[in-house]
């Protein structure tokens, strides 16, 4: 793991990387930016972060002999996803820097360990929650969990592996269509917003947070984030104090994402973590000194970690397949000249598959959140409609 005591692995190296989504591709930007070379490790041929690297391995993430490879190669390994087997971390940590290790991405990848980790160990709030294990525990749970949203321990994301569920009846349907796997029935809360603060840490002595984003989300996927968060200044402390604890008590090096839910009375519940940059934090590649991409890399390196100051108000928006089955007008779009243009090199836009983002820069939060939505806008009407 790297640390301030860690030696610096220095530009020319390489770093290896677990995953090759368009995480893993930004970080392989900031990391070739310093001057290092990067080895992917991803069973995709058409991964996007092996578009871009120096080197990519296509195998599974358990594979030994690929995981053999990656380690006689490079210095230090990351990852750009928690689903990432934890075992492939550990095996790694025996014979390279590993950031972040196998326990961190452990908790991160159960939903259970997590809530239990959240309020036992760091002493924070979540939802209400029952553990869902069979059928019984539906039966079991408490009748003020209803109306709940059922959610897969494992392997959920943007959405998926999740299902609002307003009684006992429709619970145990739906805990039966998710195949009777481990879940958590969450509350259902009426929201006044969701933020996310991304942690960089070094070491305990070397850590920061980035500007606490507010986000906004359609169909369980981000669609926008708006930073700094329009929120009182008490809640964006209280909401970074809280990341900052969890990164301690997990004692995480490299990057780290926590989400919040805020209700009535600026009341904060942690939602969940991320072990990894994440989708909330793209603002920072144009409007911080620092991008959570080079922390990432940093960290990695064992570099002391860049400024986390916001220069520019900004808001990003997500584009999502749906709208790139017909090609938008780019340059119209891109008329606006504080407005930059992210795509990730995918080759097939499906709906509701992350195709790239684009960052709105502004004097004010209200100026960039402007030119958010008139792009939202001409991107909705240019996309085709789908049938229902």
């Amino acid at each position: 793991m790297a640390s301030a005591s860690s030696p610096v692995i220095s530009p020319g190296a390489w770093l290896g990387l677990l995953g090759g989504g368009q995480l893993g591709r930004m970080f392989t930007m900031a990391a070739q930016s310093m001057g290092y070379q990067v080895c992917v490790l991803d069973p995709s041929r058409n991964a996007p972060a092996g578009m871009v690297a120096n080197r990519q391995i296509c195998a599974d993430y358990a594979d030994r002999g690929a995981l053999e490879e990656l380690a006689s190669l490079c210095r230090g390994v990351t990852t750009e996803f928690e689903n990432v087997p934890a075992d492939a971390l550990a095996w790694l940590a025996a014979r390279c820097r590993v950031s972040p290790d196998a326990h961190a991405v452990s908790i991160a990848q159960d939903r259970m360990a997590e809530k239990a980790f959240m309020r036992d160990r760091c002493g924070l709030q979540t939802a209400p929650y029952a553990e869902i294990r069979t059928a019984q525990d539906i039966d079991a749970a408490e009748d003020t969990l209803f109306t709940g949203v059922l959610k897969v321990a494992r392997l959920g994301y943007d959405g998926k592996g999740q299902r609002t569920v307003a009684n006992r009846r429709e619970a145990a349907q739906a805990f039966a269509a998710m195949r009777s796997v481990p879940c958590v029935l969450e509350k259902h809360l009426a929201l006044e917003r969701e933020i996310s603060v991304v942690v960089a840490r070094r070491d305990k002595s070397d850590v920061a947070t980035f500007p606490t984003a507010e986000n906004q989300h359609a169909n369980g996927i981000l669609d926008l984030s708006i930073a700094p968060a329009r929120v009182s200044s008490d809640l964006a402390q209280r909401a970074r104090g809280a990341a900052l604890r969890i990164a301690g008590e997990l004692d995480y090096l490299g990057v780290l994402c926590v989400e919040f839910f805020v209700l009535a009375g600026d009341i904060l519940l942690v939602n969940e973590i991320a072990p990894r940059p994440h989708n909330s934090g793209h603002y920072t590649i144009n409007a911080c000194v620092t991008s959570q991409f080079e922390q990432q890399a940093r960290i990695l390196a064992g570099l002391p970690l860049g400024s986390v100051e916001q220069h520019t108000p900004a808001v990003m928006i997500n584009i999502l397949g749906d709208v790139l089955q017909r090609e938008p007008d780019w340059e119209r779009l891109l008329s606006r000249p504080r407005v930059k243009l992210h795509l990730y090199g995918k080759t097939e836009a499906r709906q509701g598959r992350k195709m790239g983002h684009i960052t709105c820069l502004g004097r004010s939060v209200d100026e960039a959140l402007e030119t958010a939505q008139a792009i939202r806008a001409e991107l909705t009407a240019a996309a085709p409609v789908t049938a229902a």
